[in-house]
């Protein structure tokens, strides 16, 4: 007697609601999260318009949440930066600061803690492509000499990272405005690499002439 294999069914998709609500969940904890890093779960899943018993069909804990949150915003910021072109080393480290201010100035709370707190470890594989590029720049700069050669590549790439997180921090402290904590991630990230105020005044006017140029382009 021959029997017919029967193949297995296809796992079934998550309901519509279910995906909204996981995506409710996330952008709720995403605003939270940048004003208050100790939001509670109830004050999440009140703001996304579910019940705290409901956000334990998405995540199983409070971390599992955040985890989630820092996790998607460290791969936009990867994929907005690893797009930075600029027309040469000391331009396109400015861009990167440019990039990177424009993408977490609304969350300066949380962008030191998610690098040099608890979630590093969660953040790392996600920013990998970002410290990539950022090594890869700053050996260019080196190869051609407008990037001090006294101080190893790798140490100053992670030079820069450091810093730029700095100025988020201060920012954060200080309140500065959107275009002041830009301009201070651009000649803050630049003195990093040996040059002088002046000299990453002038590369920081560069930059912001081809970010305008790039977004009028855009339009």
């Amino acid at each position: 007697m021959t029997t017919t294999e029967v193949p297995p069914s296809p796992p079934r998709a998550p309901r519509r609601d279910a995906t909204e609500n996981r995506v409710a969940l996330l952008e709720a904890a995403r605003l939270a999260l940048r004003s208050d890093p100790d939001a509670s779960l109830e004050t999440i899943a009140a703001a996304a318009g579910l019940t705290r018993r409901s956000v334990y069909g998405h995540f199983a804990t409070r971390d599992e949440l955040v985890n989630a949150v820092v996790v998607a915003g460290a791969e936009r910021v990867a994929s907005s930066i690893t797009a930075v072109r600029g027309d040469d080393p000391l331009t396109t480290i400015a861009l990167i600061g440019d990039v990177l201010w424009a993408q977490v100035d609304h969350v300066r709370i949380m962008a030191p803690l998610a690098v040099r707190g608890p979630l590093r470890a969660v953040t790392a594989a996600a920013l990998e492509p970002v410290r990539t590029l950022l090594l890869h720049t700053v050996q260019a700069g080196i190869a051609d000499g407008s990037i001090r050669p006294d101080i190893d590549a790798d140490i100053l790439a992670r030079l820069v990272e450091s810093t730029a997180i700095g100025v988020l921090e201060e920012a954060s402290r200080s309140e500065l405005s959107t275009d002041a904590g830009r301009r201070l991630v651009m000649l803050a990230t630049l003195g990093a690499v040996g040059l002088s105020w002046q000299d990453a005044s002038a590369v920081a006017d560069r930059a912001a002439t081809h970010t305008h140029e790039e977004t009028t382009h855009a339009r």
